[in-house]
């Protein structure tokens, strides 16, 4: 199924992925219809940032992803749906587990009933390795037993379990696709990589952090965001869980120090106690087996650790203005 002049619908499309992957299916020739969050300013989020002879293409839907009857009416006459919006912040699921419910899995029982109910042809459903917890093993395959260890993680895992059950009952044919840490531009300082970068351009001599010897695998977005486009167009994937991950896994200390090498500076991480999870909910290590990915979409990464860090840290001296070192959960 090739997406070219397929109509798409991208919810979440004003966040961080949701934006790359919506100004990218533009330029692959899609009609893109685009899923944001209300708000009394009329705001795109990311998708401000887009060019404009791009971001004039998007069909704008401003709206709740909690609100059946509007992702309905956004799900007609759409072939595919990737489905991003959620709350995805692991600090605030502690303090607001009820919204995470809402948002995360009542929102996907909408875009799925929709879906159902529109004939869509495939449902691209956003997952996250956090559903894994800290694993029994490395790499992480798709078969791995599931385990939340926050709230977040514990609503992602009944959507996604939502989503195949659809599938399985109703035959709606739904991708579950499962991306490890995905970093880059856009992105907020509730991540590791960009609260890192901003804090040292913001010249600060000690970075706030949490533990250091957790483990991380991570994706650049424009991987990430091709692994979705050959999820919304392979065929014969429906029903399946598809990891995109690198198979590579570095600690938080070898980050910090990759990112002070790129920048040229020297700092020091320091542990704050507000970026620190209680302990049993700490995931110590997530590391793909990209082999699904590559067998069902041919997919691979092509951008390294090293280079998407460097292109990361451009874009954020370009931006950093519209940054606040210290914000926790944005």
């Amino acid at each position: 199924m090739d997406l070219k002049g397929r109509k798409i619908l991208v919810t979440g499309a004003d966040g961080f992925i949701g934006s790359h992957l919506a100004e990218r299916l533009v330029l692959e020739g899609a009609r893109v219809s685009v899923f944001c969050l209300y708000n009394s300013q009329g705001s795109l989020g990311w998708l401000e940032t887009i060019a404009p002879e791009i971001r004039n293409e998007f069909d704008v839907h401003l709206g709740d992803i909690r609100d059946s009857r509007f992702v309905t009416q956004a799900c007609r006459d759409i072939d595919v749906i990737f489905h991003l919006a959620a709350l995805i912040a692991i600090p605030y699921s502690y303090i607001a587990a009820e919204s995470f419910l809402d948002t995360n899995i009542r929102g996907t029982l909408n875009v799925l009933e929709g879906a159902r109910q529109c004939g869509v042809r495939r449902v691209v459903q956003t997952s996250t390795s956090e559903v894994y917890g800290t694993p029994a093993s490395v790499p992480i395959r798709e078969t791995h037993p599931l385990n939340a260890q926050s709230p977040y993680a514990a609503t992602k895992i009944a959507a996604d379990q939502l989503a195949l059950s659809y599938f399985q009952s109703f035959g709606t044919p739904v991708t579950v696709l499962r991306p490890f840490n995905t970093f880059g531009p856009r992105q907020s300082t509730r991540a590791v990589t960009a609260t890192i970068i901003v804090q040292l351009l913001a010249g600060k001599k000690e970075i706030s952090l949490g533990r250091l010897d957790t483990r991380r695998d991570l994706t650049y977005v424009s991987d990430v965001v091709d692994g979705f486009i050959r999820a919304g167009a392979v065929e014969s994937i429906d029903g399946k869980v598809i990891q995109l991950g690198t198979g590579r896994s570095v600690s938080i200390a070898e980050l910090f120090s990759m990112a002070c090498r790129i920048l040229g500076v020297a700092a020091t991480p320091i542990a704050d106690t507000r970026r620190l999870r209680p302990d049993a909910s700490e995931v110590l290590e997530l590391e793909s087996d990209p082999s699904r990915a590559l067998e069902l979409l041919g997919w691979r990464p092509t951008v390294s650790l090293e280079e998407g860090l460097e292109r990361t840290a451009n874009w954020l001296r370009e931006n950093r203005n519209g940054y606040r070192p210290d914000f926790l959960y944005a």
